[in-house]
């Protein structure tokens, strides 16, 4: 059969299947075009800034300033005269004065293509302009900046800024060899963790009794910026510290409107005396009944504690308390302050290289507060604290006070404890799931699932009261 004959016997067929596929095409690239519209644009991203400056369209570089340097020469290096500088200066003195940069300090310039030159330039001019400064910024600290923005030659526009500070969670843990100071710097923790510990458990642990094997855990909030970590921790979320064998928690928690410490039963961590005046320093010479002295080298009493440490290093109120006395001690105790606590209690400090601003007779002092300064006033070999407490006249060892317990939490309060305890205990335990971490102090949920109870010891508050 040839093909004429096949078409003419067969073209309604042919036809017919031709309208078929046209059918079904255009139902296909209906549902491609519907598919197409139905897929959502993309969002734009959000460009790229850093000192809330757009860098991606800028050359950037970075510097700092050496010593001596005046910003007119810093400006000099980008394009800026002697005139430019001026402007500068008379921009930015309301905001900050560009003669107190300091030396070692960053800053960031960033260029753009100086179009306004280039458009002066011939056609034939082949040298192309050097970039032109649009955004200076000069970094006052990690956290602080100072930003000139050249819009013009003559236009200029100045603004203070901050850098956003990150949290990060964090878990330390070691076991101590020496110290818990060195325990902290060998893990490489930050220093200011010490400080936090003997913070919080300065009524409980004794640093000064700190044992080969003792050990902590801590659960602490790390602020940081630009992937550098700032010198203080920012939270404490819970700790642990196994001292001589006992174990001491610290679980934060909200009563009367203030972050304190308490330990799992819900008594609070917080004594009526701190166990040292001051941090980071060494016992060198205990309380005594007989002691050789070292300027007169006669046997005598020694009715104290002395604690060596460096000049000038802080010393705080063991308790709350109101100052009776600011003097020189022409007996050899130098620079002398004595303050009277409740139920019959005086601290005294000697050999003080200063007093803390403020502190006179009468002012009433907090616990922890630095009233003075480690100096070696008076009869003294170096530079140390004499401190002495007496109960009712009668001296006693500062080593061996009774400490009397603070208020526990509340009644109402011990429900809401009891879920941050849970929270706090399972996450030094490593069993707490991450979404379960506590974050906040302010509004704990209460769940219907019972709890184990809070059972604080009795205390009696009646005689926290300074006379006088």
């Amino acid at each position: 059969m040839d093909i004429k004959h096949f078409l003419r016997r067969y073209s309604w067929t042919v036809a017919a299947a031709i309208a078929v596929m046209g059918t079904v095409l255009l139902i296909v690239a209906q549902c491609v075009q519907k598919r197409a519209n139905d897929v959502e644009p993309e969002p734009e991203s959000e460009p790229l800034t850093m000192f809330d400056i757009e860098y991606e369209r800028y050359e950037m570089v970075e510097g700092e300033i050496e010593s001596g340097q005046p910003m007119g020469k810093v400006f000099e290096r980008f394009g800026i005269g002697a005139r430019g500088t001026y402007l500068i200066e008379q921009a930015s003195k309301d905001s900050f004065d560009l003669r107190k940069v300091q030396a070692g300090r960053k800053y960031v310039a960033f260029l753009e293509p100086d179009t306004l030159a280039a458009a002066g330039a011939g056609a034939n001019d082949s040298v192309t302009p050097p970039p032109r400064l649009a955004h200076f910024v000069y970094e006052k600290n990690l956290t602080d900046y100072f930003v000139i923005s050249l819009t013009t030659p003559d236009s200029i526009v100045v603004r203070n800024g901050s850098k956003p500070v990150q949290i990060e969670r964090r878990r330390a843990e070691a076991e101590i060899e020496s110290s818990m100071w060195n325990a902290i710097v060998g893990n490489g923790y930050p220093i200011a963790l010490a400080s936090q510990l003997e913070d919080i458990f300065g009524w409980s642990v004794d640093f000064f009794g700190i044992q080969k094997g003792d050990s902590f855990e801590v659960i602490y909030d790390q602020p940081m910026i630009d992937s550098t970590e700032l010198n203080y921790v920012s939270q404490v979320w819970g700790a642990r510290f196994n001292h001589g064998g006992k174990e001491y928690y610290a679980i934060p928690f909200i009563q009367d409107g203030k972050v304190a410490y308490w330990d799992e039963n819900g008594n609070s961590l917080k004594k009526q005396f701190l166990r040292a005046p001051l941090k980071y320093s060494r016992i060198s010479s205990t309380f005594t009944r007989a002691r050789r002295h070292p300027i007169t080298r006669v046997v005598r009493p020694h009715l104290a504690v002395d604690f060596a440490a460096p000049s000038g290093t802080p010393v705080s109120a063991v308790a709350d308390g109101v100052v009776t006395r600011r003097f020189w001690d022409s007996r050899g105790g130098g620079n002398a302050l004595f303050i009277k606590h409740a139920r019959g209690y005086v601290t005294r400090y000697l050999h003080l290289r200063g007093f803390a601003s403020g502190i006179a007779v009468g002012t009433r002092v907090s616990q922890g507060q630095v009233v003075g300064y480690v100096g070696s006033t008076g009869a003294s070999t170096g530079p140390h604290l004499d401190y002495q407490i007496s109960l009712n006249g009668k001296p006693i060892n500062p080593l061996g006070i009774p400490q009397e317990p603070g208020v526990p939490i509340k009644e109402g309060n011990r429900k809401a404890f009891a879920v941050v305890r849970a929270k706090v205990m399972g996450e030094l335990d490593g069993t707490l799931l991450v979404n379960d971490r506590l974050t906040r102090l302010d509004s704990i949920v209460i769940p219907d699932v019972p709890l184990a109870p809070v059972n604080p010891a009795p205390v009696d508050t009646t005689k926290n009261v300074i006379d006088g």
